[in-house]
């Protein structure tokens, strides 16, 4: 109890502190940890009993939170001063990890060794790491820029750099970059400046440090089973199981592995590294005669000890081998429990090895309690053992023993089941056929593709018989995938609702409860709802403009329907909007499709999610601006052209295309894009208040636009045309719509310059309250209720470690201290 105590409460120390908006001073955390050390030497003297329990307790959560408070500031004042950003800088340092080579070129983590200031001609300080990006040409130079080299590992290089702050895109129900480069330990993001004169890099080196080799042994690996390996996607598998490269997996075949539920093999999971340690340990116990181990049995090393000890060095070399991540450290740190246990000769239950292991990853890395790795494999070992226990019997009748079918069969099953809710609750998914696929994957990837990938490192022949058995399963894995209903999808529920569900998922696999299970897990369901984000009241609409970074995306909904106005930017290596932003937030308000996706025009940063937004959203119709020819013409869903004039209402809320004009549309493609032909969508609710929605329309296309409008221009919401460039947003524009507020949606230090000073001027100049996505994240604008309601998911959801604007920023720091207002800001407040 006491030792299971001070778990749970390490762990309610932990995510308490890790939760809170914003850090506390430093006297604070160290109260906290003086406040611990003070309770623990208390509780020494005491009885085992409750009052020892939870003296013991309150110790252990006090330092837990106190150490993690503390150490969060350490890392936050690591952070990149703001005065150096886009700043010439020559750095010296060394690369770190595995270099990730890519179509755009390659990145890396890079340590810092020292800076220097171009500009200003003086030394600065900066991040000890940072995250690097060495680009095949570097935008915006005007010359000619150098292709980056073959970086290796461990190499020491002089870059020219230009760095920034950690920022990522903040929607609700998606992806939390920042904490997740901020639990990597990188305090800036940067670019390899090589266009400029005299701007060459220099290698200057190889470092000679123990992980700098250890580094360059995995690279080593990792690009032989690249090139050994004829099938991409099959190298890609075997070097993230061989090194836990999981960076060499395309993101198509990582959305693959989710459809299928196998994502969790593909990591280096506990089960590999178990299965590891079992099999050294089983070798050396069996090589005893060969081996001088009766040597150390005379020194009071029994062989036993000495295969257990053997067996966790090896399987924490080869969770080291892997990246070091948290399910990696999870069962290291159990079988160092467990073998530490076996040498004192004691035992204890399962679930307090698991509960004990947990809180040691914790006290080492407070930023994995907000990792959705660390709770699948810490709740899939608890599941396991509690499902393990039989039911009561009398010692006439013990429990019959489970053959190694049976039990893999129960494990499966357990895994499947038990981790059903969690999945749903951290990703609004779960694979159908999981549990099908499982039972052929966990065998494979075990027992043959694992052992395989490893044995490459010495043999490197077995790459090649994996890579031929990769090849087809991943064929069939694709094939899996496609089938209807092969992933159940469910929107975002109340926390209470969750509790619900995960409590069913327990009772499912709790054993000796037979039939009864399915009765407590039948009335758990109703808890959970519609889920999702409350719809607006009829004759009322939503709109909600995602953070895209430099692109568009604004999603409108009423009632019962739901439209998106643009599809979001599409990066050189790939990564498209729809994939990454769109559909996680669709999938989070709970859309299971769209009634209409408007595209404005050609860029791509308007429409390079639409292909995967159309692949994995049904869409009911499509209106678009694009030139005749141009392939989403030919998608498998109705397509019109978006013309002046075309109106419709839903729930009371009227739609009407403004331009472009309708004897322009189709059009044929023009020369430096279809700005010109934009789709400028009018939106107003039955209580008159409305938005205006204008692609990148330029400024004469605004005046033709104020001349030829059927209905008045006038707007409580004006999405900012081309990203607040100055070829936009008219004087004339402004003075006609009017709008109290105007979304620009903009990438962070846009390498174009949006929004422009003379912009945001104008706009200030009227009154108008602009709210900036790269500032606010997710801008949401209400307009239902007697004031409409406005809210920034950066408000909404902030933590320590997330981006805040410089205090010269007016607006975004009156937007930050505004804070403890979350859910709705008042049309009054300003941003």
């Amino acid at each position: 109890m006491r030792y299971g105590g001070a778990a749970l409460a390490v762990l309610l120390g932990t995510a308490w502190q890790v939760m809170q908006p914003a850090l506390w001073p430093a006297w604070a955390y160290f109260a906290m940890v003086g406040g611990a050390v003070g309770l623990w030497v208390v509780s020494l003297p005491m009885a085992p009993g409750v009052r020892s329990t939870v003296s013991l307790a309150l110790a252990w959560g006090l330092l837990a939170a106190g150490q993690a408070g503390w150490r969060a500031g350490e890392r936050l004042a690591q952070q990149l001063d703001p005065a150096l950003e886009d700043r010439v800088l020559w750095v010296t340092g060394e690369v770190e990890g595995l270099p990730r080579a890519g179509p755009d070129g390659v990145s890396f983590t890079w340590r810092i060794e020292q800076g220097w200031d171009v500009e200003r001609a003086q030394a600065v300080t900066l991040p000890e790491r940072v995250w690097l990006h060495w680009p095949t040409a570097t935008p915006g130079e005007g010359l000619a820029a150098l292709p980056p080299p073959w970086v290796q590992a461990g190499e020491r290089w002089r870059l020219p750099l230009r760095l920034r702050r950690v920022h990522g895109q903040a929607n609700p129900g998606g992806f939390d970059a920042e904490g997740w480069m901020f639990g990597q330990g990188w305090g800036a993001l940067g670019t390899v400046r090589t266009g400029a004169a005299g701007a060459v890099p220099q290698r200057l080196g190889r470092a000679v440090s123990l992980g700098a080799v250890w580094d360059r042994w995995r690279q080593r690996w990792r690009d032989e089973v690249l090139l050994r390996v004829a099938d991409p996607q099959a190298a890609g598998l075997l070097a993230a199981l061989a090194v836990g490269d999981q960076a060499a997996i395309a993101p198509a075949d990582w959305q693959t592995f989710r459809d299928t539920g196998i994502s969790h093999l593909v990591s280096i999971s506990g089960l590999h590294i178990t299965l590891f340690a079992w099999l050294v340990t089983g070798v050396l116990r069996r090589a005893q005669p060969w081996l001088p181990l009766h040597t150390l049995a005379r020194w009071g090393w029994p062989a036993a000890w000495v295969a257990s000890v053997g067996g966790l060095a090896l399987a924490t070399a080869y969770a080291v081998l892997a990246g070091w991540g948290v399910p990696a450290r999870r069962t290291v740190w159990m079988l160092a429990l467990v073998t530490l246990l076996h040498l004192l000769g004691r035992r204890w239950p399962g679930g307090l090895v698991c509960s004990v292991s947990g809180a040691a990853v914790l006290l080492c890395d407070p930023w994995a309690v907000e990792q959705a790795g660390f709770w699948l494999s810490f709740v899939a070992v608890m599941l396991l053992i509690a499902s393990d226990a039989p039911p009561v019997r009398d010692a006439a009748n013990p429990p019959p023993a489970r053959s190694a079918w049976r039990e893999g069969l129960r494990a499966q099953w357990v895994a499947s089941l038990g981790l059903a809710p969690l999945t749903l609750l951290l990703f609004n998914q779960v694979s159908v056929i999981g549990f099908g696929v499982n039972w052929v994957a966990v065998p494979l990837v075990t027992f043959v593709l694992t052992p395989l990938a490893l044995g490459g490192l010495l043999l490197p022949g077995c790459w090649t018989l994996a890579g031929w058995i990769v090849s087809p399963c991943l064929q069939a894995l694709a094939w899996l995938a496609a089938w209807p209903g092969a992933v159940w999808e469910w929107p975002s529920v109340s926390p209470w609702a969750g509790l619900s569900l995960l409590l069913a998922g327990v009772v499912a696999v709790w054993p000796g409860l037979g039939w009864r299970r399915w009765g407590a897990v039948l009335l758990a369901w109703p808890l959970l709802g519609p889920g999702g984000a409350a719809r607006p009241l009829v004759g009322s609409f939503d709109l909600l403009a995602a953070d895209v970074g430099q692109g568009s995306a604004v999603l409108l909904r009423t009632a019962q329907h739901s439209l998106l106005f643009d599809a979001g930017p599409i990066s050189p290596s790939g990564r498209d909007a729809g994939t990454q932003v769109l559909i996680p937030l669709l999938r989070h308000l709970g859309e299971p499709q769209l009634d209409a996706l408007v595209l404005s025009h050609e860029d791509s940063d308007h429409i390079g999610g639409a292909p995967a937004l159309l692949a994995a959203r049904r869409v009911q119709q499509m209106w678009v601006s694009l030139p005749a020819g141009h392939r989403l013409w030919a998608a498998s869903v109705p397509v019109k052209a978006c013309a002046a004039g075309a109106s419709w209402v839903w729930e009371g809320v009227t739609f009407r295309f403004l331009h472009p004009p309708a004897e322009s549309a189709p059009r044929p493609a023009a020369k430096g894009g279809g700005n010109a032909h934009s789709c400028v969508l009018h939106v107003r609710d039955a209580q008159g208040r409305s938005a205006l929605l204008t692609g990148d329309l330029p400024a004469e296309q605004e005046q033709t636009l104020i001349q030829h409008a059927p209905v008045a221009l006038r707007a409580d919401v004006l999405v900012v045309p081309h990203h607040g460039s100055h070829t936009s947003s008219s004087g004339a524009l402004l003075a006609a719509t009017q709008p109290k507020w105007a979304v620009v949606q903009v990438g962070y230090r846009s390498r174009f310059g949006h929004p422009h000073s003379e912009v945001l001027a104008r706009y200030a100049a009227q009154g108008i309250k602009l709210v900036r996505s790269d500032h606010c994240g997710a801008f949401t604008w209400r307009s239902a209720g007697s004031t409409p309601a406005v809210e920034c998911t950066r408000v909404v959801h902030l933590r320590p470690w997330h981006w805040r604007c410089a205090s010269s920023d007016q607006g975004c720091s009156e937007m930050v201290r505004n804070q403890g207002r979350r859910r709705e800001m008042s049309a009054g407040s300003t941003s």
